[in-house]
């Protein structure tokens, strides 16, 4: 386990927060589940049959943690007419909310979020990313103020590295959305920037807009999508640095912001990347990750109103216990 993860897993034991994960059933989701449950790391409840949870659970390495069966738990009444309220001018039935209540973990984890009954939920160990995310969207919603959902990813760069806090950046979106649109990059950008702040504990986030243009350099619609969404932050009241349009090296090396971008109190000190578009922030963490050695942690979705985090399904029992930590996080005012 990294270093940066260390630190969150130890800042998340200190918040204790009520946390679902919907996929109980599954091996890995029950070790990780043991080895939180030890580790005093957040209060959990594991979705799913309780004999079947317990025949492969250790005995009782699961005392404290609540085992909830959608089938046969007081509350699902309650959530059904829950989720049909929310749901029904959409053209849910109410026959039809049973059943996903019922019958569907992802949704039920949701409505116990929406209900106050937990803080926040981890799954995708066995569900894709458009399963896990589309009861998010339809129940919990999104922030105030902010219209997209994103993902962000921890980078944290070789020990001496001279970027970032410390060597730890994050770097947006990078898993969710191909195409933003202008605005959508503003709400990438406004999400990136509270993420440094909850999870990578960088108090002062200096956010790039990252492009293949410095300040005009070039012209092309690509550029001034950035260009547009960089202006609307930079008239907004935020309490973070921004700018942009940069490219990379302008953003991170003193000596090229000096020249390219003189008085940017962003431009070669960056430790938040916005990229344009999902291509080259995907290729951006990669390329971080195999030619320079960085730890890239995610994505970590950002923007719900309530944290719901997607898993990949080729995880392990340590990026699950890593993803609750983060969600954990991501509950600090």
């Amino acid at each position: 386990m990294s270093k940066l993860m260390e630190q969150i897993i130890s800042r998340a034991t200190t918040m204790y927060r009520h946390i679902v994960l919907a996929e109980g059933e599954e091996q890995r989701v029950i070790r990780a589940a043991e080895l939180i449950n030890k580790m005093k790391m957040s209060k959990l409840i594991l979705l799913g049959n309780r004999d079947k949870i317990l025949s492969i659970a250790e005995p009782n390495s699961l005392n404290g943690v609540e085992i909830v069966d959608p089938k046969t738990s007081n509350n699902s009444e309650r959530y059904t007419n829950l989720l049909y309220e929310l749901r029904k001018e959409k053209g849910l039935s109410l026959s039809a909310a049973e059943d996903l209540v019922l019958n569907n973990n992802l949704y039920y984890g949701c409505l116990m979020i929406k209900s106050g009954d937990a803080d926040g939920m981890v799954a995708g160990a066995i569900n894709s990313t458009s399963d896990v995310l589309r009861p998010a969207l339809q129940i919990i919603k999104m922030k105030t103020g902010i219209k997209t959902v994103s993902s962000f990813f921890l980078i944290a760069m070789p020990s001496g590295s001279q970027f970032g806090k410390d060597g730890v950046m994050v770097f947006s979106d990078c898993g969710v959305i191909p195409d933003p649109t202008s605005d959508q990059l503003v709400d990438i950008a406004m999400s990136a920037a509270e993420s440094a702040r909850k999870i990578a504990s960088i108090d002062e986030p200096k956010v790039a807009m990252l492009s293949f243009s410095t300040k005009g350099s070039a012209s092309h619609p690509l550029v001034e999508k950035v260009v547009s969404a960089t202006k609307k932050l930079q008239s907004m009241n935020l309490d973070f640095d921004i700018d942009g349009e940069f490219q990379l090296d302008t953003a991170l090396v003193p000596s090229v912001a000096k020249l390219k971008a003189p008085g940017s109190t962003v431009a070669g000190h960056a430790n938040v990347l916005i990229f344009p578009d999902l291509q080259s922030g995907n290729i951006g963490y990669k390329m971080a990750q195999r030619l320079g050695g960085a730890k890239a942690i995610g994505p970590i979705c950002q923007g719900l109103a309530k944290p719901v985090n997607d898993l990949s399904r080729g995880c392990n029992v340590t990026d699950i216990i890593g993803a609750v930590a983060i969600t954990v996080l991501q509950l600090a005012d």
